[in-house]
């Protein structure tokens, strides 16, 4: 595991300048809570936090990373661009307690094998981030979310080595082969997921980027070492066991089969078209349409925004944006010869997509293979068709 300079510095001006703040006793424990997933999207990857807990004191809180401020001004806005401001979050034990019971969402414990000091610097640090012109932060799904600060504030309050030793279940993973585990392959969740973000996910996250999750946070905390002699965990446990299965999706209305059905459209028109030789336009102008506006917010996403994993987004090889700008020629009784070019590009972007995925420069949303076969059939249609009727 790497030293965060960061957060190392920020703990040694809190503990040199507020070092005057409430004393722990000697029977404080500190522990990492991890939260398991729920069965929305927003909290599919599961929570971590800090608790707090010093009984001679009456203290029992948690401290969390990832809250953030509805009343923001242009929340949805900077949402979008990344430009959102998250908060730390500070909760007594008892209502985190009985709002992820509530939600019937696991709660595991660890706590840590800190001394004394080491707690106290932790505990210090939390409380002097929670005022409130040091709680908010700058939200990065990979880099900086309530897992990773987690990891790096448990670093930073030690200056002994610590030493994560390997699972023996260990996999090398990359970034998009992390989030399937926790949203699947065909949901609809990982489907916008797998439109909005790019190649830069699809390298493999080491054991250090993988706890970005929280629940690689708990595996691999648990096979952390002090010094490589004593456990960083010195007891684990589960505080809450959620008790309900987790809904399964239903396949009907998964994004493979909404796909093949759409899909399945496309061919049968173009089908029908290719018997009677006539060019229906509506289908093409919707094509051109759709796909010409994924292209422009995924080029927004890309160069328009500070999210870092939606760089490098090659869906744009199907999802052309200047689609979007040329339907005016598929209305047209003749189109220029420039078009006719313009649709052998789009024939050939599609051969590019497929040698991307294939090297696995980009893995893409196993949903899109039908819509991509129909697309790519009544591009070769309307081609030959346009060649045909204008020869």
């Amino acid at each position: 595991m790497k030293l965060n300079v960061f957060f190392f510095l920020s703990i040694l001006i809190t503990t040199t300048i507020f070092g005057q703040q409430r004393q722990l006793s000697s029977e404080a424990e500190i522990s990492v809570l991890t939260i398991g997933p729920g069965s929305n999207l927003n909290d599919a990857f599961g929570h971590n936090g800090f608790r707090i807990k010093d009984k001679q004191l009456g203290l029992d809180v948690v401290y969390g990373y990832g809250q953030y401020d509805f009343e923001t001004p242009n929340f949805y806005l900077k949402f979008a661009q990344g430009k959102l401001n998250y908060l730390i979050s500070k909760h007594s034990f008892s209502d985190f307690y009985n709002t992820y019971k509530y939600y019937d969402r696991t709660i595991e414990e660890q706590i840590l094998n800190f001394s004394a000091s080491e707690k106290q610097q932790l505990y210090d640090y939390l409380v002097n981030n929670y005022k409130p012109e040091n709680r908010p932060y700058l939200y990065d799904f990979f880099y900086d979310n309530c897992a990773t600060r987690i990891r790096d504030i448990t670093k930073s309050v030690t200056n002994k080595d610590l030493t994560l030793l390997t699972p023996a279940k260990y996999k090398a993973k990359t970034f998009r082969e992390l989030i399937h585990e926790h949203v699947g392959l065909n949901t609809w969740g990982s489907f916008g997921i797998d439109l909005a973000l790019g190649s830069v996910i699809d390298r493999n996250a080491d054991t250090y980027e993988q706890m970005f999750l929280p629940k690689y946070i708990h595996e691999f905390f648990g096979q952390t070492k002090i010094e490589n002699s004593k456990n960083l965990v010195k007891k684990s446990s589960t505080i809450y066991k959620n008790r309900h299965k987790s809904t399964t999706e239903n396949f009907f209305f998964s994004p493979l089969m909404i796909l093949t059905l759409i899909a399945t459209l496309i061919l049968f028109v173009t089908y029908k078209d290719k018997k009677h030789k006539r060019h229906s336009k509506w289908l093409d102008v919707v094509l051109f349409g759709v796909t010409g506006i994924l292209g422009v917010l995924m080029l927004f996403l890309w160069f328009g925004t500070n999210h870092s994993a939606t760089a490098y987004n090659y869906n744009m090889l199907w999802a052309f944006p200047l689609n979007l700008f040329l339907i005016g020629q598929l209305l047209k009784p003749k189109v220029k010869n420039w078009f006719k070019s313009y649709l052998k590009f789009l024939i050939i972007m599609f051969c590019l997509l497929s040698l991307h995925w294939i090297i696995g420069v980009q893995v893409f949303a196993i949903a899109l293979i039908p819509l991509l076969i129909a697309l790519l059939v009544r591009y070769i249609y309307i081609l030959k068709y346009f060649n045909r009727e204008h020869a």
